[in-house]
């Protein structure tokens, strides 16, 4: 039977393949493209939900420099150094767009394996008996820091970039 770290690294990585295939062949001009309806760009979501996750992951949860910083994404995409969109007006939120789609996928890419790789190595018995703080969400269990916020929070972002790739023709379900 599989534990419940087990299943949280599972399912994490079937999130982040979903959120591969969701992006997967779009150029720059479709991921920042924003549906006439209202509501964000594609790339705004992936940006932000992939930010968040390096941010909880690197930073909170283990107080490492995040894979953004470390890599020098802020500047090589010219986009907040420390904000990953949370509070953001809609003109900020607009102006969060990507012109080089494969240094993103770069970028994803890094997240991805830091957050599997510390997975790998982290006691099981931290989930419940560390507290790790997340603004502006408070102090909680590392559980619901990466159960609650990473993994629900991701899947919520799919369907975000499902959405405006449907309003584009591109097809909207990916699996």
């Amino acid at each position: 039977m599989d534990t419940p770290h087990a299943i949280l690294r599972s399912s994490l990585q079937s999130m982040h393949a979903l959120l591969d295939k969701a992006v997967e062949g779009m150029t720059a001009d479709q991921l920042n493209f924003r549906p006439s309806e209202g509501g964000v760009s594609g790339f705004f979501s992936l940006w932000h939900y992939v930010r968040t996750e390096d941010n909880i992951v690197n930073y909170v949860t283990q107080g490492r420099p995040t894979v953004w910083l470390n890599g020098g994404y802020n500047e090589q995409f010219g986009l907040p150094r420390n904000s990953q969109g949370t509070g953001m007006t809609t003109e900020e939120a607009n102006a969060v767009q990507v012109q080089d789609v494969k240094a993103w996928h770069a970028y994803q890419q890094g997240v991805w394996a830091a957050t599997d790789d510390y997975l790998a190595s982290m006691s099981p018995d931290e989930f419940n008996s560390r507290k790790v703080t997340i603004k502006p969400l408070g102090e909680m269990s590392l559980w619901q820091g990466i159960y609650g916020v990473c993994l629900s929070h991701g899947y919520r972002h799919v369907g975000e970039i499902e959405y405006v790739r449907g309003v584009q023709g591109l097809g909207g379900l990916t699996i």
